[in-house]
């Protein structure tokens, strides 16, 4: 639809190449972004690209920046990427979550910047998150905290952001507003069922608190009454201190915490050993920032209706 894409040379468009899944093939790796006659969106990682698939429907073609099985965090734009993004119509990303997409976008002329993060509110966790009352735990929070990237994973700013991608795209595009809107809507619908899904789900379990590897589950534990408890900071790749491991093992056996979780794109050596020491099981919590062959599920609808039973299961759900 950009007119000028046509500035692309041949060699850029097929160094680039599509990484398809299933039904999901325009947002699932970093394909081309090619002289289409649709909408062309560039998403800087899969939370961002299934929204925009999912409201743009027919009318676009998105593209990721991250592929699929890569960490988002360590995302590293290339010079492809960088005119791929130029060349776009729309950009759709998460501010914060990864700085050379942030820097990539603020240099760029791209005419439509959605930035998700301005679509709902963000908050400030550290390594723990909830209404755990935590007196056992002789430590201050040794890890960094921040300001909390992962919203994603709270259907209810999911939706959120969604409304404002649903908007921002009619704006943009309003030859086919009507179809925004209509995708838009059935979206957030969705993700209404989802949310009522979890309220009904972890109503009543014997604890409330679960321990995970990644402290990317601050606005779900928030949202569901939990308490999460995590091993690293906001960054997955950070290690935690003795005394926060010290801490953990004995905040589980007082808690009745059964599971560590880890995550299926960083490495779980951490996670396994203090299962071990704790003689505690381990189990997967997907924070969905990418779909691969590794995934409990095709899509964020199917990855999150799996974490749910994993909480459940853990948290022992009555």
């Amino acid at each position: 639809m950009n007119v000028r894409r046509q500035h692309i040379s041949g060699a850029a468009i097929a160094a680039v190449t599509a990484l398809g899944l299933g039904t999901l093939s325009a947002c699932s790796g970093a394909s081309a972004a090619g002289n289409t006659d649709k909408f062309d969106v560039v998403a800087s990682f899969y939370p961002m690209a299934f929204l925009a698939e999912q409201i743009g429907g027919d009318h676009v073609h998105v593209t990721s920046l991250t592929e699929p099985g890569q960490e988002p965090h360590d995302l590293e734009i290339s010079a492809k990427q960088t005119a791929q993004l130029q060349d776009s119509d729309a950009v759709l990303y998460l501010k914060n979550l990864q700085p050379s997409v942030d820097d990539a976008v603020a240099q760029s002329e791209v005419k439509t910047k959605i930035d998700a993060a301005s679509l709902t509110t963000l908050e400030k966790h550290g390594n723990e998150v909830g209404g755990h009352a935590a007196e056992h735990d002789d430590h201050e929070n040794e890890e960094l905290a921040g300001l909390d990237p992962h919203i994603w994973l709270d259907p209810v700013r999911y939706a959120q952001v969604a409304e404002g991608v649903g908007k921002a795209f009619e704006k943009a595009d309003p030859d086919h507003a009507a179809d925004y809107q209509k995708n838009t809507a059935a979206l957030v619908k969705k993700l209404d069922d989802l949310n009522t899904q979890f309220e009904d789900g972890l109503k009543n379990t014997k604890t409330k608190v679960f321990l995970t590897t990644h402290a990317a589950f601050g606005y779900l534990a928030e949202r569901y009454g939990l308490t999460e408890e995590a091993i690293n900071g906001l960054d997955p790749e950070s290690e935690p201190s003795a005394a926060r491991v010290k801490d953990l093992e004995k905040m589980a056996k007082a808690d009745g915490v059964t599971t560590v979780f880890y995550e299926t794109l960083v490495s779980d050596k951490t996670a396994k050993t203090i299962a071990s020491d704790a003689d505690l099981k381990t189990d997967v919590l997907d924070p969905i920032e990418g779909i691969t062959s590794k995934s409990k599920g095709d899509d964020y609808f199917q990855v999150m209706e799996s974490n749910l039973k994993a909480l459940q299961s853990a948290l022992g759900a009555k």
